[in-house]
């Protein structure tokens, strides 16, 4: 299986679009708009819903953040298979490929994981699949889109034109391996042609709609317009984004271009939303908003689809627009998470007798600095001993919010940013999962599988969390 390091300076440079457009602009919302106006001329449907005719009750997955093409992308797939034989379709929330969204590597990291789900697959881009512009994501989801024509050189000496000087770009011959691989997905009950990176499904009772977030995690102005107006209506409706709105015990509404944000459509009574569910983050984790008017919304993040973990144990005690630490579920657990980075880095740093925590060790420490009931009941000699206590706190470890400091969001974001991206093993247990819904007339019921690559839990996958989700 191939592995991507993302310590590796090639990798690092090949993925440096997001890094350019933060620094001299973000040309996301142009591109996404052009490919857009293509889909539309070639007969895409103006207001990008796609209309299927499954009954009133039927089911659905969710997979986030998969494509790395190795063990643990792989060792989701048992599970998913078992567990979703009898599914309508799926959905990719987020970075379909790594780790530039290069159309050749559809192969090993979509077309061959997938090649026994018997059902449609729909997508929504994540930042890396943005990496090359997009290109190979449309050509696969989109109906063989062909590449948008070149743009005019922007003008010398300014920002855009810094920007194109170092842009990545494809390969000439990117996709010459891309008709071979569609073999392996041919069947026609597994065929799904979106009308753009952005969309709408009506499915049942529900409406799902899919957004597109970029490189940079925001809405252009057409896109908001857009979800807007296809958010209007009393059918429940459930979004799907490459951006968690409540992620890491923190709120982030995302912005839409021109004013207002995605949350404020979300939770907009008028739209009738029942849950939002978000990519980009490589764990599981949950947060039944209650709003102001009686509702609660279930903000969800799936993300551990296949691609390396981000930590849970860096969370903190949840306190966050009426979800206290008790509402809140994540997988791994704190405990499992903190336990996992303790063994990696012991092996890493050639100190393992000193890092190494065993999970009754990281659950009880994890339990003293949150101040919450432990998950797991320690054991009798388990004890919280100096060591214990300064390995979780060197391992970035969240704490109450009135005791956080100030230089906890800078560690993890570290995590985030450098720790968790080599934290990939090709050793179980992996930490991933996949989301299943089952949609009535009346209730959504969301329940979140474990895959670890043990062979037990492939047979039988678990149930991490469910909820019932009501859709009156």
């Amino acid at each position: 299986m191939e592995k991507i390091s993302w310590l590796n300076p090639r990798t690092l440079w090949a993925a440096r679009n997001g890094m350019l457009a933060s620094w001299f602009g973000d040309p996301t919302g142009r591109t996404r708009g052009r490919w857009v106006a293509q889909r539309a001329a070639t007969g895409a449907p103006a207001d990008k819903v796609i209309r299927r005719d499954d009954p009133d009750r039927f089911s659905f997955l969710v997979i986030g953040d998969t494509g790395e093409g190795d063990d643990p992308q792989y060792a989701v797939v048992p599970g998913l298979l078992k567990t979703g034989q009898d599914t309508s379709f799926a959905v990719l929330a987020s970075d379909v490929i790594y780790p530039v969204g290069s159309a050749d590597d559809y192969g090993t990291k979509f077309f061959r994981p997938y090649q026994d789900y018997r059902a449609p697959i729909y997508a929504i881009p994540g930042n890396h699949d943005w990496y090359e512009d997009l290109g190979g994501f449309m050509r696969v989801f989109c109906g063989d889109a062909p590449p948008l024509p070149p743009e005019p050189r922007p003008r010398p000496l300014t920002r855009a034109w810094l920007r194109s000087l170092l842009w990545h770009r494809p390969r000439p011959d990117d996709g010459r391996h891309l008709a071979e691989a569609r073999a392996l997905r041919s069947d026609p009950a597994q065929q799904a042609v979106q009308p753009g990176p952005y969309w709408a499904v009506d499915a049942g009772p529900v409406r799902i709609i899919g957004i597109d977030t970029g490189l940079l995690g925001t809405v252009d102005a057409e896109q908001g317009g857009w979800l807007r107006e296809v958010s209007q209506g009393p059918r429940p409706k459930i979004l799907i984004t490459g951006s968690p709105l409540y992620v890491d015990g923190r709120h982030e509404p995302c912005a839409v271009e021109g004013g207002g944000t995605v949350d404020d459509i979300v939770r907009d009574p008028a739209h009738h939303y029942v849950a939002a569910i978000g990519g980009d983050i490589h764990n599981y984790q949950r947060y039944p908003v209650r709003l102001d008017d009686g509702r609660t919304l279930q903000y969800v993040v799936a993300g551990g689809g296949g691609a390396f973990m981000h930590a849970t144990h860096t969370i903190p005690r949840v306190s966050v627009a009426n979800v206290a630490e008790k509402d809140f579920r994540c997988y791994p657990l704190r405990g499992d998470s903190l336990a996992f980075y303790s063994r990696l880095y012991g092996r890493r740093l050639r100190m393992p007798r000193f890092f190494t925590l065993t999970e009754a060790e990281a659950t009880a420490v994890i339990a003293e600095r949150l101040g919450i009931p432990p998950t797991r009941v320690p054991g009798p000699d388990t004890r919280v001993t100096r060591r214990v206590r300064l390995v979780a706190g060197l391992l970035g470890t969240g704490r109450r919010p009135d005791r956080a400091k100030r230089f906890r969001l800078p560690v993890r974001k570290i995590y985030t940013s450098l720790f968790s991206p080599s934290s990939a093993t090709c050793s179980p247990p992996f930490f991933k999962c996949f989301l299943r819904l089952d949609v009535s007339p009346e209730s959504v019921r969301l329940r979140c599988y474990a895959a670890t690559g043990n062979r037990a839990q492939e047979l039988d996958p678990p149930v991490e969390d469910e909820v019932t989700i009501p859709l009156g």
